[in-house]
């Protein structure tokens, strides 16, 4: 349910928002790569303003994902130490040891 409000509240207005900046923006816009000789052609392509807009858009989100990705490494890096530790230590201990563990803890939370 909230991911149709999520839907219809943010998402369509998006894509109306988008939809009319597209058909707004149909003339083609010169880019170029050459801020020193901007009539160069070889570096020079002419798209929609708009698909240089979207263009934009996704290569900024790639790179701040990217981004996001490298500074969350070190946590990525920690849960897997920490979970390679829980394994070693499960397999250190005996079976008997693990199932009457796990039953005094459901024991003890049910009173």
């Amino acid at each position: 349910m909230a991911k149709r409000i999520l839907t219809v509240v943010v998402l369509v207005p998006l894509a109306i928002i988008l939809i009319a900046l597209a058909v707004a923006n149909r003339a083609p816009t010169a880019f170029t790569f050459d801020p020193f000789n901007p009539g160069n052609p070889a570096l020079t392509i002419s798209l929609p303003l708009f698909a240089l807009l979207f263009l934009a858009l996704i290569v900024g989100m790639f790179i701040g994902s990217m981004a996001t990705w490298f500074r969350q490494g070190r946590y990525r890096r920690i849960a897997r130490q920490r979970n390679a530790e829980v394994e070693k230590l499960k397999k250190q201990t005996p079976p008997a040891a693990q199932n009457s563990e796990s039953k005094g803890a459901l024991v003890h939370r049910a009173a």
